[in-house]
């Protein structure tokens, strides 16, 4: 067997002798009564129990639409892998949610900091009403964040895309799920964490999601080291960009879920982060391409898509307390930041493959400080006013979140990485970065030399 895989087995040993014993308890703790004598005792609110449905499945697209829109900008030789590093998460992030994942970021608090093992395996976890969304079911509710986790696990492989052993990075998603993001899940969102309790305001995930994943992904990039170009110089080129426009367009189609989900409730407030999400992004994606227009001499499909994304991971912290004419400011703000934000990566020698920090960690930032601007309660009661309605204090408090985000984020995904180049290594060999990510990890690829759609069967006979 494969050292590569060792981790992965103690990793899963831990499970079956310190949380298993906790599934046994699950089945008896589910919620505490069958469905039929919840629903006789308890008032849902049908219209939101069907739009958060609808929201947690749209969330769910979004990872394979990532996976789209990274495969497209890789070499084709790899595009199967890049692929697979999205949709994996699908698999390993769902199967950690539900074992502990989702206990350890909404569980019971502990000082502010983390939750428990209180709900591992789902005990406690059924259909009475979740404490944070009570007109929906708890289950519910924990099936929509799990949408957000795997999601923002998928992100970071774009930044070690086309070196990075297959395996190693299955590691390094569930340890980072684990180590970075149930914690900051929890700082931000359970009701009863530290920055919550501050005031900080993060509507869809602006820091949980996106800075905290881009700041990882740079820390990783430069662990990693940069792409292998072969001996005949093969230029690093995207092979699709339809593929990554198609990967775009689902994107902003799921973000809908993503950010108008947030409000929990089918209401004005979901409305709101509704029409947010689509302005910010319209103009973000008009405005990079304008601005490649006036620096490169002609717009690009490659720009466009940059610009949508950048303006979508902008509003998402913002969208649920902001007016109109704040996320038409944000869109176009955001593509100048992201625009020359990419070109940083240079300066500290990271091969940030497709430009995950510049476009999740850098748009966030400003996404999360804009929201400390824009916030009002005429759109949200229930959150503080930002800058421009007379409260300057909730700028330094979304500060304070961004500078705590960017130090766990940096700090937990250096010290996991390590572990994993310990027990495993964390790059590829020459020979197989030459040969390709597709055929040396996985035994497939995704086009044949003639442009077919070719699967090579997996050698089982080999030892490695």
């Amino acid at each position: 067997m494969s050292k590569s895989w060792n981790p992965l087995i103690i990793f899963l040993s831990f499970c079956g002798l310190v949380l298993l014993p906790h599934a046994a308890r699950a089945q008896t703790h589910f919620a505490g009564s069958p469905v039929g004598i919840v629903a006789s005792h308890v008032s849902y609110n049908g219209a939101d129990i069907a739009w958060m449905l609808v929201a947690s499945a749209l969330v769910m697209l979004m990872t394979p639409a990532i996976a789209l829109f990274y495969s497209g900008l890789v070499r084709s030789k790899n595009a199967l892998s890049v692929l697979m590093m999205s949709f994996v998460a699908s698999g390993v992030v769902t199967v950690q949610w539900v074992i502990f994942g989702y206990s350890l970021a909404f569980g019971p608090d502990h000082h502010g900091l983390h939750g428990d093992f209180a709900w591992s395996f789902l005990r406690h976890v059924g259909f009475l009403p979740s404490p944070l969304a009570p007109t929906i079911p708890h289950l519910l509710f924990m099936v929509f964040q799990m949408m957000f986790a795997t999601m923002t696990a998928a992100i970071i492989g774009g930044a070690v895309a086309e070196r990075m052993k297959f395996g190693s990075y299955l590691l390094f998603m569930l340890l980072w799920t684990t180590i970075v993001y149930d914690p900051l899940a929890h700082w931000v969102w359970s009701g009863s964490g530290w920055l919550h309790q501050m005031g900080f305001l993060d509507f869809a995930g602006g820091t949980v999601v996106h800075i905290s994943s881009g700041v990882s992904a740079l820390v990783l990039a430069l662990m990693i080291g940069k792409r292998r170009r072969t001996a005949s110089g093969d230029e690093l080129r995207p092979h699709s960009l339809p593929l990554t426009l198609a990967g775009t367009a689902l994107l902003w189609f799921g973000w809908f879920g993503f950010n108008a989900g947030s409000a929990e409730h089918a209401n004005l407030l979901a409305v709101s982060a509704f029409v947010n999400t689509h302005i910010a992004t319209g103009t973000a994606a008009i405005t990079w391409m304008l601005l490649e227009w006036r620096f490169y001499k002609r717009p690009t499909a490659l720009g466009f898509a940059s610009g949508a994304v950048a303006g979508l991971v902008a509003i998402t912290p913002a969208c649920g307390y902001v007016l109109p004419f704040a996320a038409l400011i944000i869109g176009f703000t955001v593509a100048i930041v992201a625009f020359f934000a990419i070109r940083l990566k240079t300066l500290v020698g990271a091969d940030d493959a497709l430009d995950v920090f510049g476009i999740h960690a850098c748009s966030g930032i400003w996404g999360a400080l804009a929201t400390g601007i824009f916030a009002t309660k005429m759109v949200n009661s229930a959150a503080e006013n930002g800058l421009l309605y007379g409260n300057p204090a909730q700028l330094g408090i979304q500060l304070i979140g961004i500078v705590a985000t960017v130090a766990l984020a940096a700090v937990g995904s250096y010290l996991i990485g390590l572990l994993v180049r310990k027990l495993c290594g964390l790059r590829s060999s020459d020979r197989e970065e030459d040969q390709g990510i597709d055929i040396a990890a996985l035994g497939e690829e995704a086009y044949s030399g003639k442009g077919g759609g070719t699967v090579f069967a997996p050698n089982y006979s080999t030892s490695d």
